[in-house]
């Protein structure tokens, strides 16, 4: 069996935008006529440069090879020019491209992708979700704690067991920085509220995407350990494990980080500091699904838990499914919503949630099948923004808007 041709996809995520401005697909053709599907997590760069930079890695490292050889794509991908070093863009590429070829191993093999990476573990998947609050316009409001607690009750009653916030901005290019004092008020003020309305019932998640430097993060870390949250979440920028370490030292909180890392080298880097217990690898971005079993076995040594991150399309989250699926240490899986909207209109069968759980799919390869008629009308992407992007200015304590990507 040899992949014979690749189409991309960049398709535009219509408002709210949930999932990012756009999700970027590939398909991969066999010379049997076996299909596979992939999703490639590489933001760093707009589309326009993305798609050229995917022709141009498939057309070196995978086209007319077997895609059952994924640590041979792997390996010279990582290795390509010369580098052998963890390559943001360089991975995601690769990760899209490798959960296609694991798709396609999973057909021609009539099995499900978990099947073939130890078997199924878990029959069903914890999940949260972010809280998605809503004014009485009906316009998303993320700055009112009312709201948010409101939020995050309603999402209990539908089956949630955790739910994720992150009041803690303004998020910007210059992080970390020390928070404000009414920054500081205002997360602890979320916390309280929102564990008033869940009770015992829900998890808190915290999120803050690593703006603050560690001082500022055990201050807010002790004023929200009398909540007890479950974690929280990247309390500093991702490129120091040694400093996220000491806020880890200083708080009863586990701490979760992941999502901005690739590959086994930093996931290491990050458990050997005694940094985080909690691993947040998102398969469309660490190096793919082999990969992301790699981190989780890593993982599993330090005795921490994985709970995939998942800020993007239906694709990724359909590999990240089958990960969790065959992962003893998994601990619960990011789900956008109950995974309605356009994460379900792209699919042809969305993505099975029940009462707080995600059901993995017993299709063959990765369980799903993207619905080309709604992926052609909303192809290509025309617009400039990125998939998430920061504030563009410094924080000031007296700008204490909590600015989103």
């Amino acid at each position: 069996m040899k992949v014979v041709a690749m189409q991309t996809h960049v398709v535009a995520v219509p408002p709210p935008h949930l999932g990012g401005m756009y999700w970027i697909f590939v398909t991969l053709q066999t010379d049997c006529g076996i299909e596979g599907v992939g999703e490639i997590y590489a933001a760093t760069f707009h589309p326009d440069v993305m798609v050229p930079a995917i022709e141009d890695a498939f057309t070196r490292y995978l086209l007319d090879h077997d895609p059952h050889h994924v640590e041979r794509l792997f390996r010279e991908a990582y290795s390509s020019g010369f580098t052998q070093r963890p390559d943001l863009t360089m991975m995601g590429i690769v990760s899209g491209l490798e959960m296609a070829c694991w798709d396609i191993i999973g057909k021609a093999a009539n099995k499900p992708v978990y099947e073939l990476l130890g078997g199924m573990v878990n029959e069903r998947l914890r999940s949260y979700t972010y809280l998605y609050p809503k004014n009485a316009k009906g316009e998303y409001d993320y700055d009112d704690p009312d709201l948010a607690a409101e939020c995050a009750l309603e999402n209990v009653k539908r089956g949630f067991t955790a739910v994720k916030f992150d009041p803690a901005g303004p998020y910007t290019a210059y992080s970390g920085h020390q928070l404000s004092l009414e920054v500081l008020d205002r997360c602890e003020t979320f916390c309280r509220k929102v564990r008033e309305a869940v009770g015992n019932k829900a998890d808190l998640l915290f999120g803050t995407h690593g703006q603050m430097v560690p001082s500022s993060a055990i201050r807010l870390a002790k004023r929200l350990e009398k909540y007890d949250p479950l974690w929280f979440e990247e309390p500093v920028p991702p490129g120091q494990p040694d400093a996220m370490a000491e806020v880890a030292k200083h708080t009863s909180i586990p701490i979760s980080a992941g999502e901005r890392l690739t590959t086994k080298y930093e996931f290491h880097k990050l458990l050997e500091a005694g940094a985080a217990s909690i691993i947040q690898l998102n398969v469309a971005r660490v190096g793919g699904l082999l990969e992301a079993k790699k981190v989780a076995a890593l993982a599993e040594v330090y005795y921490a838990q994985i709970a995939p991150h998942l800020y993007n399309g239906p694709i990724g989250a359909a590999a990240s499914i089958q990960l969790a699926a065959c992962t003893p240490n998994f601990l619960i899986q990011e789900s956008i919503g109950t995974w309605d909207g356009f994460h379900a209109q792209i699919l042809k069968q969305p993505i099975q949630w029940e009462d707080g759980y995600i059901i993995p799919s017993k299709a063959p390869g990765l369980g799903v099948e993207l619905d080309m008629d709604v992926v052609r009308a909303h192809s290509p992407y025309t617009g400039k923004r990125l998939h998430l992007q920061m504030a563009d200015r410094p924080a000031d304590v007296r700008d204490t808007a909590p600015a989103r990507g």
